[in-house]
């Protein structure tokens, strides 16, 4: 992106009247850049430029009523056109009348050379007298009328007026100081003006939702469905604004159209506005109901808001697995990114979906953008999709992202979001991860102030040394791994270390083998960024200390007679058990059931099989039986919970799975407690916990 600045063209003017020393300061400032003032430096990398894609018209939704005219620019109706020649002569007028000109005058002038094709318009705007007309509109900026004001910003929209130049900013202030005297309906006309220009303008949409509290009485449909899309655009939404505008959309959901649906769903998506839950279901449910009415690019919108709420809508996504087949061959790069975007942040995987985006994308490969190729390959990643169920489409992005190398140097952060979700697939470009953990790419994305990138290269790195055993390209600093390193496991004590569902585990645990030097709570494979329950195991089946090595042999709580009989309430088993005087037996703590079970129905049934276990647990199994009798056998043990899976599944999502793959890389038997087993069981008995524990540890010997 190119600064534009306007050329600094030197005229002489004869007025009437005199401009003011503040007024010549004001133009004087809008008109010419600092002398210091330099061009953005254009990178010295190449990229391929990039094909158009599908368009969509985010301004299609104030096509729906009339209303919407007073408060818009109807961009496609553009005024009657005008010959050059009747432009330059209007431009030899203002020539002529200089600084005799009145509020009404440049008005009109500009007005009319608004009218001048689109295709000529840079010849008028490049043209001195023109430069002229801009200024005496600056000079007369306090003295024109409301209408006028926004008249003048009208003309610069069809003039094609650059969203850059400097003098706008006077423009902002001057309705900045009228915010409180305009309409509501003025209020959104002028921000609708600024949007066309291109402009931001946040002190303006600041002065605009001062002033549209004031006028909540007079929100409609038209006008609320106008101020979200002016929300959207501005990618805020004042805290004290969400509430009544919760309220009034509740009130017109029912007379919403279905872009105007769309339209309501992005606003609150860019603007990241967060409703209650109930009314963005009712936002849905009232999509679903005109789903099939609905464009393309509104039905993404409702994707976006549900990826950004977090809300598992089951009708709509069964719906949706119908109508992206169906809608997939006429969308474009970005809609089908977020199509994919929106699965993966809902951990829906749903193959009807996601074939159908895979088919569609390897013909819209040149359109895109490293962002969409980046999170196109996260999301399927993610989700576990192979490829071989979609021969062409990773590839196809894996060489969209090495024709849009150039863009990492801006967004470094897209080439590590890709490789990522090709790691979760077992997918290693290596020219791809030789770059992203070269030097230089590694020092340009640790400078990153939007994004976290040490965590995502300790990944890559921990990945390729694990999964590339042949790789001699670069890696990272022993001292940047550390680094991340003691970050990850800073967060990991504060956060999953303590939860209920850890702390339980880690505590049966240490009752069960014997005391905590049996039982490390770490994070055996720190680029994975989670922690693991390690044990370790004789090939015979007892138990080893941690940190002692082999010197010390633990056998762990043995599984009394009294014991069983406590945890099967009295009922005797027909085998008997070994014991030993060592062992002590744990205490039992029984835990209030909770209101007749409903909360937690799962738990640990004591049938014969499981005791059938239990008692063979008690005779190890010879040491000859094992391929190797001197290499211990090394447990980790996870507490998973949903979040690990993909929605209403058990299969693991991609980061989880390529753990799980890299712990038996590392030679770790995997011990999974799945949270539909563990989480019931955090409210039965102390006993009914061990058994299960028992089982999972001991049970990974048969």
């Amino acid at each position: 992106l190119f600064c534009v600045t306007e050329k600094c063209n030197h005229y002489s003017v004869s007025s009437s009247r005199r401009l003011s020393s503040t007024k010549n300061s004001l133009v004087d400032l809008a008109f010419n850049m600092a002398p210091g003032a330099t061009v953005e430096k254009v990178s010295n990398y190449r990229t391929k430029p990039l094909c158009p894609d599908v368009k969509t018209d985010p301004r299609a939704f104030q096509r729906c009523r009339q209303e919407y005219s007073a408060m818009t620019l109807d961009l496609s109706q553009r005024p009657f056109p005008i010959q050059s020649k009747q432009a330059f002569l209007l431009l030899n007028k203002v020539a002529v009348l200089k600084g005799s000109m009145e509020p009404a005058d440049v008005t009109g002038f500009l007005s009319k050379l608004s009218h001048l094709h689109q295709e000529q318009a840079p010849l008028v705007r490049e043209d001195t007298r023109f430069i002229m007309l801009l200024r005496y509109a600056v000079e007369n900026l306090r003295y024109f009328t409301n209408s006028q004001l926004l008249e003048v910003l009208t003309s610069f929209v069809w003039l094609g007026l650059p969203s850059t130049h400097s003098m706008l900013g006077l423009y902002e202030a001057e309705l900045c100081r009228r915010a409180g005297e305009l309409g509501l309906h003025e209020l959104l006309l002028a921000a609708d003006l600024w949007r066309c220009l291109g402009r931001a303008v946040p002190q303006y949409l600041q002065c605009l939702y001062d002033s549209a509290s004031l006028h909540l009485s007079q929100v409609g449909v038209p006008e609320l469905v106008q101020l979200m899309y002016v929300i959207g655009e501005g990618r805020r939404c004042p805290t004290e604004l969400v509430q009544p505008l919760e309220q009034i959309l509740q009130r017109n959901l029912p007379h919403l159209e279905p872009e105007e649906i769309g339209t309501v769903c992005l606003g609150l998506f860019k603007s990241q506005t967060t409703l209650s839950a109930g009314v963005v279901k009712r936002l849905v449910d009232r999509a679903h109901s005109v789903v099939y009415e609905m464009s393309d690019f509104a039905v993404v919108n409702v994707l976006k808001l549900l990826r950004f709420s977090y809300l598992d809508h089951q009708v709509w996504l069964e719906v949706m697995a119908h109508e992206v087949p169906r809608r997939a061959p006429g969308m474009g790069v970005q809609a089908l990114m977020h199509v994919a975007l929106t699965c993966s942040a809902l951990h829906y995987r749903d193959e009807r979906i996601l074939l159908a985006v895979a088919k569609r994308l390897p013909s819209l490969a040149p359109h895109c953008r490293s962002k969409d190729a980046g999170k196109l390959m996260w999301a399927f990643g993610s989700l576990g999709v192979s490829p071989s169920q979609c021969p062409d489409f990773y590839p196809s992005l894996i060489e969209a992202v090495r024709q849009r190398e150039a863009e990492f140097q801006r967004y470094p952060e897209h080439l590590l979001t890709g490789l990522l979700g090709l790691a979760f697939t077992c997918q290693f470009p290596e020219d791809l991860l030789a770059l992203a953990l070269s030097p230089e790419f590694v020092s340009l994305a640790s400078k990153s102030r939007q994004l976290e990138l040490k965590k995502d290269l300790f990944t890559l790195d921990g990945t390729v040394a694990l999964e590339l055993p042949h790789w001699t390209g670069p890696r990272l600093s022993r001292e940047l791994r550390e680094e991340t390193t003691e970050m990850l496991w800073r967060f990991a004590q504060k956060d999953v270390c303590q939860k209920a569902e850890v702390l339980e585990a880690e505590d049966v645990l240490r009752n069960l083998l014997g005391g905590e030097q049996f039982v490390s709570k770490r994070m055996i494979l720190p680029h994975t960024r989670s922690i693991d329950l390690e044990v370790h195991l004789d090939p015979g089946g007892q138990v080893l200390p941690l940190t002692s090595g082999w010197e010390k042999v633990n056998t762990g709580i043995t599984l009394t007679e009294d014991l069983l009989a406590e945890l099967t309430n009295g009922r005797k088993t027909k085998t008997p058990l070994p014991s030993t005087q060592a062992a002590q037996r744990p205490l039992l703590q029984r835990t209030e059931p909770d209101e007749g079970g409903r909360l937690f129905s799962v738990g640990v049934d004591l049938t014969d099989g499981l005791i059938g276990a239990l008692i063979k647990r008690g005779n190890p199994a010879p040491r000859g039986n094992h391929k190797d009798s001197k290499s211990p056998v090394r447990l980790a043990i996870q507490v998973t919970n949903r979040n690990h899976f993909c929605y209403h599944s058990e299969r693991l999502l991609g980061l989880h799975a390529m753990k799980r793959r890299q712990l038996v890389l590392s030679g770790y038997r995997v011990v999974e407690l799945p949270h539909r087993e563990w989480f019931p069981l955090l409210r039965r008995t102390r006993a009914e916990k061990m058994a299960y524990m028992h089982c999972k540890v001991f049970g990974t010997l048969d």
